[in-house]
């Protein structure tokens, strides 16, 4: 499986979108599929696939994409892909799995060109090479596959296939923060912090680092909270800091523990009470 794959998974319920279908609607997808029709064959292999009004059953969904997939059905042929890339259904093939993402993604499919820019980066299913991982993410960047361009944000930031450009890095991130991603609203909070690619600004890092946070990104919690405690970009108030801290050292960030205990010397227990509550009241809101 891919060394990035496994945030990316959580996307396969996007690609195809659609509520709960009703039994007539299961039906009706079932008979045009037998018949032939393409886009019900990839409509009854999500199903299939994600258990949507069906028995989950991933054997049965891989029947169906591929069923659609061999008549070009560029959505069907990444959905075959993604199946053989996590070992669903069918044995773990990176090398099939390339081959069908290819497939899509030579159709202009932007998830299946993002995957494929996955496999380049890792090197699996196909010679690793940054190069065509950068020409694979921008496609699919190009067409506003957020994930894609947070990816591509990365290679710039790093200079990975690509010459080392923060401006650059800034652009994609920000494509892919404004879409909602959490990862891309935390590497734009630290682009303005250091002042990567941006005039440094504290507060435009606390309102990317807070959306982060607010997803639920330990590493921007912890920035977050650290910002509270020095009021960088924020007015200083340990409350809100400690609880921001708190959040981060449950999900294991060893350095939000170190800083709670450090806050904590410097809080009345009355603070440190309220701020211990913020941190329910948020798991508890998550949670909902």
């Amino acid at each position: 499986m891919n060394k990035l794959l496994l945030p990316l998974v959580l996307l396969f319920v996007s690609l195809t979108c659609f509520g709960q279908p009703a039994p007539e609607q299961i039906k009706e997808w079932r008979q045009a599929a037998e018949q032939g029709d393409a886009e019900a064959q990839n409509n009854m292999g999500f199903i299939y696939g994600t258990g949507n009004g069906v028995p989950k059953d991933y054997v049965e969904a891989v029947k169906w994409y591929r069923m659609a997939a061999e008549q070009g059905t560029a959505e069907a042929q990444s959905n075959l892909a993604l199946m053989y890339d996590i070992g669903s259904g069918v044995p773990e093939d990176d090398t099939e799995a390339v081959k069908w993402y290819r497939k899509a993604a030579e159709q202009g499919y932007a998830k299946a060109q993002m995957f494929l820019g996955v496999s380049y980066f890792n090197g699996e299913g196909v010679a690793q090479n940054q190069a065509e991982a950068v020409k694979w993410f921008r496609k699919a960047s190009e067409q506003g596959e957020a994930m894609a361009q947070m990816m591509l944000g990365g290679m710039y930031e790093d200079g990975i296939g690509i010459p080392e450009d923060d401006t650059e890095a800034v652009k994609w991130y920000r494509k892919a923060a404004v879409q909602g991603g959490a990862l891309a609203q935390f590497k734009l909070g630290d682009m303005y912090y250091f002042g990567y690619g941006v005039p440094k600004d504290n507060t435009e890092a606390v309102k990317w680092f807070r959306k982060a946070a607010e997803q639920g990104h330990a590493q921007a919690q912890y920035n977050l909270g650290v910002m509270y405690d020095k009021g960088e970009g924020v007015p200083e108030d340990y409350v809100e800091s400690y609880m921001w801290l708190n959040l981060a050292a449950a999900q294991g960030i060893e350095d939000a523990k170190h800083n709670k205990g450090i806050l904590s010397k410097q809080m009345t227990k009355e603070q440190i009470a309220e701020g211990q509550k913020l941190s329910r009241e948020w798991l508890a809101k998550r949670q909902k």
